[in-house]
């Protein structure tokens, strides 16, 4: 009942009677009170008027599961919300999640993690109270070689909820970051569970760098956050659902082309490798060259000096300019 309740508040923008919220949820007036205290103990500002009701008029940075459920507009991504104020990873539970026959589209949310991972096993800062951390669930009914875009589609849906949320020019680091300014502000880790020919399922854990009013000083050079860029506090549940709804749309897109022909023009538009120089790791052999975008498989294409156009599929890739490559 709190979550609705929260929902018809933030929705309504202005009073709802005690009556109202006792007659649509079949309860009495205590309950409802008792409800009321409940989420102004969470910082919630209601402002309660005689004859007229309830209205929420402060939303404060609350990251919680009535939180979350009450913002859920989409049709499978965050339907089903698990929430934990503290846990070791999002991956590993979702993971966990997943051989236990969680569904399609679970996310994972934690308010800290203790544990949390970015690619080759290297750790992740994870307080509470500031950012984002949380992990999607999916049961792809592709074939296992199409997983790999799917990094590619929650790096553009963060960039695309970080612009319409924050005003901020947030650009992809191919294949899994997110940068401003030349700085790191979000990891993404995409996992798989499959049989020969056949996905069980694939986790994707992202961690967004929101609220820090300062980086730890081992990495204060190379990452940053919304905060420090853009000045202002965002809202992480409200950035976070704009993430799901965003995910949701570039997912079915992914799943009617089966490629990435539909996001490629936004998606190279963002890339911050595109026409940069770049040194790609290969495991053949690192070698440098101009990056030329992604095509609809979403391999980074890379010019080297003769002219030739190699197709990149997986790897570290360094831009001058970011991260400390000059």
């Amino acid at each position: 009942m709190k979550t609705e309740i929260l929902k018809l508040l933030r929705e309504s923008g202005d009073y709802i009677s005690g009556q109202e919220l006792c007659g649509k949820f079949h309860v009495s007036r205590t309950a409802v009170w008792k409800v009321i205290n409940q989420l102004k103990e969470e910082g919630y500002g209601i402002e309660a008027v005689q004859n007229k009701g309830y209205r929420l008029n402060v939303n404060p940075d609350v990251l919680s599961f009535s939180e979350l459920k009450s913002r859920m507009r989409t049709k499978w991504a965050g339907r089903n919300i698990v929430y934990y104020e503290e846990t070791g990873s999002t991956n590993i539970d979702a993971k966990l999640l997943g051989e236990q026959g969680a569904e399609h589209g679970t996310v994972v949310v934690a308010d800290k993690q203790n544990a949390g991972r970015g690619r080759r096993g290297r750790s992740w800062q994870s307080p509470a109270g500031k950012d984002i951390y949380f992990t999607i669930l999916l049961r792809p009914e592709f074939e296992p070689d199409k997983a790999a875009g799917l990094t590619l589609i929650m790096a553009l849906s963060v960039t695309q909820a970080v612009r319409n949320c924050c005003g901020l020019e947030a650009g992809i680091k191919w294949p899994n970051d997110l940068v401003l300014n030349g700085k790191k502000i979000c990891g993404i880790l995409t996992e798989m569970n499959v049989e020969t020919d056949y996905i069980q399922h694939v986790v994707i854990g992202t961690g967004i760098n929101v609220n820090l009013e300062r980086m730890p000083e081992e990495i204060e050079q190379t990452a940053t956050s919304l905060l420090l860029e853009g000045g202002k506090e965002t809202a992480r549940a409200r950035l976070l659902q704009e993430v799901l709804e965003r995910f949701e749309e570039n997912y079915e897109s992914y799943e009617k082309d089966m490629s990435l022909v539909s996001m490629l023009e936004e998606y190279n538009k963002y890339l911050v490798n595109k026409d940069k120089q770049v040194r790609v790791l290969d495991p053949k052999g690192e070698f440098e060259g101009i990056a030329r975008g992604i095509n609809d498989l979403g391999e980074l294409l890379v010019e080297t000096e003769n002219g030739k156009i190699v197709k990149v599929y997986a790897g570290e890739v360094s831009v001058r300019g970011i991260y400390g490559y000059v």
